[in-house]
């Protein structure tokens, strides 16, 4: 056994017992769903970057700025960030004083509707369902890579050892171990770019470097590879393509279940309002760190196929040992994090909220839940044999189900005294179909879509006038209202002037984050690179006329006013007398 595979099985080994220790704590429902609702802030972090930040990034996604987008997927201000605040400013601290035990049962009470949390749950099952598909075949074609194991060795090996602990230890296993693989691929990561930026000779090197090669010469400007024979035709495309999965993604942030449902585990609502901004702020930073490292790789070797195995070549061939062991270990922590938060959260669904299980007794429901989980995993390995693995492709369709299904109805569930029962079905519902329907046309080549109406805008804009239309020909229940009046009244002990205090500094990194962001990106990304291409200025001076200059730039414009915003959010909301 190599080091890359001992490395990987040690890792392995920990998750199992993380989650057997977990696993006997388990006395109650609210301990196997929502942790007993007692996690701190580093425990929400953790989960929330572990549970997004899955094979999609570091396969998929490195994988696609590898290939032809490195410049942009480096330069845009991960603006999607953002909706991990808004979540927890508009959506997220009211999920929590719902006290709801999953994301659909709160729409199921919000609503006192049955019909709306099945069709919640089902959404679950459904898109969550497919994103445990991705993040498996993401596992097995890095096992499969490392190791003398077949593709479909690999899945049964890489099936286990997320379904079993997460079987046993539900959702209090599975956030102590995102957290522990949390910490384990950011600082391997980290690592990584910092030993191949040394061994590459600094940024301005490497962005040089990286406009010499051949065929590639567009890879970090700021719309990457485009024109004929890619995906995207022109600069125009590709703008409006990232805009819309931008926004999607922002949408996906502030009510998707896995992350949303993180808020459900947390101690109390200062926790989410801290977790979530510095989830922000982690995530961001993640993303660019490995996009870089996905464009860096090219200075190695410029041709590998398929991409989406880029940072698996460059830990077996450019990284030392051991550090190419931590990052693969890193890596196989991240899919398997995710794996197990879908697994969690479909299983959860399929137990509590489409209504094929009658809660009674805590230990059958307990047990019913356990089952569940198993059942949905062989349904997840199953088609994982059947259909070929498509992880980018795949993630950013399913991501952005939610987007259009639950976005609409979501914030307006929190915001909206108009919404009725029947708007949030029939939102929900439309959002879905209206997404789902045109890409499969577009999927199969029935239709060509143009980059402006791609079908998570479709779907939003569905469930949204579909919302609206029949709130205004039904009416509010008493009930509706009743529970709506509850979620605004704010706990007393939550206006606390020392939390609140503390709830600030992360908001004040915020700013910070703007500040600094744009000119970092400035002296060590657009100089070099219209140095390279000959487009500063006559007289030497930078170009800020150019897309990669205005996108450095536009991190101010996003994270000072988020930051600016989110402080006085929280001094009105939570100060002592309001």
């Amino acid at each position: 056994m190599d080091i890359y595979t001992a490395t990987i099985a040690v890792s392995i080994l920990v998750y199992l017992a993380i989650g057997n220790y977990a696993g006997r704590g388990i006395k109650h429902l609210d301990d196997y769903f929502v942790a007993g609702r007692r996690a701190p802030t580093l425990i929400i972090v953790g989960t929330l970057v572990a549970s997004v930040l899955s094979s999609t990034m570091f396969l998929g996604e490195a994988g696609f700025a590898y290939d032809t987008q490195g410049g942009p997927y480096v330069l845009f201000p991960q603006a999607a960030c953002a909706g991990y605040v808004i979540g927890a400013l508009f959506f997220g601290r009211y999920l929590r004083r719902s006290r709801s035990t999953t994301v659909a049962e709160f729409f199921g009470r919000r609503f006192a509707s049955k019909r709306v949390q099945a069709l919640a749950g089902f959404t679950i099952i459904f898109a969550l369902g497919g994103y445990l598909l991705a993040v498996t075949q993401g596992a097995a074609i890095l096992l499969s890579t490392l190791t003398d194991l077949s593709y479909v060795q690999a899945l049964v090996v890489g099936w286990l050892s997320y379904t079993l602990f997460t079987m046993y230890s539900g959702s209090k296993g599975v956030i102590l171990t995102d957290t522990v693989m949390f910490l384990l691929f950011t600082a391997a990561s980290l690592f990584a770019i910092v030993y191949l930026v040394d061994h590459y000779g600094g940024w301005p090197r490497i962005i040089e470097g990286l406009v010499a090669i051949d065929g590639k010469e567009e890879l970090m400007s700021w719309h990457g590879i485009i024109g004929p024979g890619t995906e995207f035709p022109t600069a125009r495309d590709y703008l409006i393509w990232a805009l819309a999965i931008d926004l999607s993604w922002l949408f996906v942030y502030v009510v998707s279940p896995w992350q949303s449902s993180r808020h459900l585990m947390a101690r109390n609502e200062h926790v989410v309002l801290r977790a979530a901004t510095i989830t922000c702020l982690v995530v961001a930073f993640m993303q660019v760190m490995v996009y870089g490292l996905g464009a860096v790789i090219n200075l190695g070797n410029p041709d590998i196929r398929p991409p989406e195995s880029a940072t698996i070549w460059a830990s077996l061939h450019l990284l030392p040992n051991i550090l190419g062991a931590l990052m693969l270990a890193g890596i196989m922590a991240a899919v398997l994090s995710s794996a197990s938060t879908f697994l969690s959260l479909v299983g959860f669904s399929a137990s509590n909220d489409i209504g094929i299980h009658r809660k009674g007794d805590e230990a059958k429901t307990l047990r019913f839940s356990r089952i569940m989980m198993l059942v949905i995993g062989l349904f997840a390995i199953g088609a994982a044999l059947v259909f070929p693995p498509e992880i980018f492709w795949l993630t950013t369709f399913i991501a952005t189900v939610f987007a259009s299904s639950w976005g609409p109805v979501g914030l307006m569930s929190i915001w909206s005294k108009r919404i009725t029962e029947a708007a949030a079905f029939w939102g929900m519902l439309a959002g879905l179909i209206f997404n789902i329907v045109p890409k499969l046309f577009e999927f199969v080549g029935m239709v060509d879509l143009p980059s402006w109406l791609n079908p998570v805008i479709i779907g939003g804009a569905a469930s949204l006038l579909v919302t609206i239309a029949v709130s205004r020909r039904t009416s509010v229940s008493d009930a509706e209202a009743d529970y709506l009046a509850k979620l605004h009244e704010a706990p007393v002990e939550e206006l606390d002037e020392r939390k609140t205090r503390n709830s600030l500094i992360p908001a004040w990194l915020l700013i910070v984050n703007g500040v600094v962001a744009p000119f970092v990106l400035i002296r060590y990304y657009v100089r070099p690179y219209q140095d390279a291409t000959g487009d500063l200025m006559a007289d030497g001076s930078l170009n800020w006329f150019t897309g990669e200059a205005v996108l450095a730039l536009s991190w101010t414009v996003v994270y000072v006013s988020l930051g600016l915003f989110t402080i006085r959010f929280i001094r009105k909301a939570y100060s002592p007398g309001t």
